[in-house]
């Protein structure tokens, strides 16, 4: 529909269908005034410019431009201001109400609802009183009236034009003045824009008269029949049909027919010549087709062959390299395995024969002691000498229990060995469950250590850390899982602070294998990521990583055990 005036002055609505075809073709979505009036009903800085019916009373006016206020703000000393009036005073520094000088605060502004309400009820003349209109109506309703108001400037609604109208010129625009407007070429009936007719005529109208390029009788034919007629043109300048056989006559069409009538015998003898010729050619190339064909079968069963060994020689070259990385990467990896178990074997033989020796040594000092108690009431000077073998077997057994417990030490770091990983992965197998919770929730065991692992044989060392009935804004409801980065033999040769690429994994022990995971790069500024200069940095990871209801409703536990999975890349890392 658009907006006009009867002859008693009332607005009416007219539909599209009866301004131009061409305006009502066109959907709404393609109306370039349909969401003009709507982009502009809010003025982009400071309040309301319309036109009141009566002045606004002072409380609707801005404090900061004066104008009535647009999306009301109140402060916190209540005072009034436009949103974009409100945000300018708050981007100050120190920034102070106008109208008493009271600091403003951010958090302390907030919107006037009543009064937005109150202001948009008050009322206005139309946006187009200079044009014309004379309209009344509230403020709230200047967007809906604007989008009929006959007399509202909008552009043109074919889009090319760049003209703008009153929306009641609208029709008349698109019938008489609008240079893009629709037209339909009086040749071929075929419709366009105005600016497009004439050249439309002068190049591809197929209906427009031309004349004849050979300037002959026919003084105008259709564009459409020009091809055709150039054929039969009289004028034309053709060549002899025969030029092909080797004829290299060239006139007009008219003198062509003379020229075919008396040269027939010698069209026939070129004729004759190139049909001998050719039969001369097709027997050439039949016999060497011939030759060629003997020889195709043996080509073609040498090449079978060649094809299959290749293949079998492919297959088994894949196979060998398969093989050859295999084995390369087991020898690499055993060989080092081996090299350290070596040097731990050989301090553990060490320390084993130093044990025995002892033992021996307290065996003989004990034997003797025993000698020396059963005689002990026959006479004085063994008396003397028991005291100095008490003080020797006190300290053999001293020197028993350091040993022992070097021995269990060395056990144990031989066992870490060879638990340890050193591809940046590490598979964290957590028995008894149940068990280890409980002591969480209790506060007896907040957090459990994984054993150590590596991203190489001279790389980052790292564990993880696990709180099983949380940390922080997990404590009680979810999993809490950390990475740790820990100070190594080898960390002067490694670049930091850390910055591999960390994946933290729980594992499905069901069929659906639906493992939960997540993944975070460091922050280098990070205090977790540099050096560590104690035994191990802060941890870093995932508070929330999964829900208890989760995990223990799911198939992430079995048999009273969880796995977790931690992934370092190490694909980018340098050798150290």
């Amino acid at each position: 529909m658009s907006a006009g005036r009867n002859v008693d002055g009332r607005e009416l609505q007219i539909p599209l269908q009866q301004l131009s075809p061409s305006l009502a073709a066109l959907s709404l979505a393609q109306r370039p005034w349909s969401s003009e009036a709507e982009a502009g009903f809010l003025p982009q800085h400071g309040g309301f410019r319309d036109h009141f019916v009566a002045t606004p009373e002072p409380k609707y006016c801005c404090e900061a431009c004066r104008l009535v206020l647009c999306n009301p703000r109140q402060t916190e000393c209540g005072h009034r201001f436009c949103e974009s009036c409100i945000s300018e005073q708050l981007s100050k520094p120190n920034p102070v109400c106008p109208a008493d000088m009271e600091p403003l605060f951010k958090d302390k502004v907030f919107r006037d609802v009543c009064c937005h309400r109150e202001i948009m009820a008050l009322k206005v003349y139309c946006r187009s009183e200079k044009n014309g209109c004379k309209e009344l109506m509230s403020l709230q309703q200047v967007m809906d009236h604007l989008n009929v108001c006959p007399y509202f400037e909008v552009p043109c609604p074919l889009g090319k034009c760049k003209e703008k109208m009153m929306r009641k010129d609208i029709p008349e625009h698109l019938s008489w003045k609008c240079k893009h407007r629709e037209t339909t070429c009086e040749f071929c009936m075929h419709k366009m824009a105005m600016t497009e007719l004439q050249k439309h005529k002068e190049t591809i109208c197929p209906s427009f008269p031309v004349a004849c390029p050979n300037h002959c009788t026919f003084s105008s034919i259709l564009r459409s029949e020009l091809p055709s007629h150039q054929h039969e043109c009289p004028k034309a300048q053709v060549n002899c049909s025969f030029t092909r056989f080797g004829c290299n006559f060239k006139g007009l069409n008219q003198d062509m027919r003379d020229h075919e009538s008396s040269f027939a015998s010698e069209h026939l003898r070129l004729m004759a010549t190139r049909n001998t010729n050719l039969e001369a050619k097709v027997e050439d190339v039949k016999a060497e087709l011939l030759e060629r064909y003997k020889v195709l079968p043996g080509l073609s069963s040498r090449l079978s062959e060649t094809e299959s060994q290749y293949d079998e020689m492919r297959e088994k070259y894949r196979q060998l390299e398969q093989k050859l990385n295999t084995m390369q990467k087991l020898m690499s990896s055993h060989s080092e395995k081996l090299l350290e178990m070596e040097l731990e074997v050989r301090s553990l033989r060490t320390v084993r024969e130093e044990v025995e020796s002892l033992r021996s040594t307290v065996e003989s000092i004990r034997s003797r002691v025993a000698t020396l108690e059963g005689g002990r009431s026959g006479a004085n000077p063994a008396t003397h000498t028991l005291g100095p073998l008490e003080t020797q077997l006190s300290r053999h057994d001293d020197m028993l229990s350091v040993h022992e417990i070097r021995l269990a030490d060395m056990d144990l770091r031989f066992q870490v060995l060879e638990t340890a990983s050193f591809n940046g992965t590490l598979i964290w197998k957590i028995r008894d469950y149940k068990r280890r919770k409980q002591e969480a929730v209790a506060s007896k065991t907040l957090s459990l250590y994984s054993q150590p692992f590596y991203t190489g044989y001279f790389g980052y060392k790292m564990c993880a850390r696990v709180y099983l009935n949380g940390d922080g804004m997990g404590k009680g409801t979810h999993l809490s899982l950390f990475f740790v980065v820990m100070r190594g033999e080898y960390d002067a040769l490694l670049p930091w602070p850390f910055k591999q690429k960390v994946t933290l994994m729980l594992m499905d022990q069901g069929p659906a294998r639906k493992h939960l995971g997540d993944a975070f790069k460091p922050d280098p500024n990070s205090s977790s990521f540099r050096r560590p200069t104690a035994e191990m940095n802060i941890a870093s990871g995932c508070p929330l990583f999964v829900a208890q209801t989760v995990l223990e409703n799911g198939t992430y536990i079995k048999d009273d055990t969880i796995f977790i999975k931690v992934t370092v890349d190490t694909s980018d890392l340098p050798d150290p």
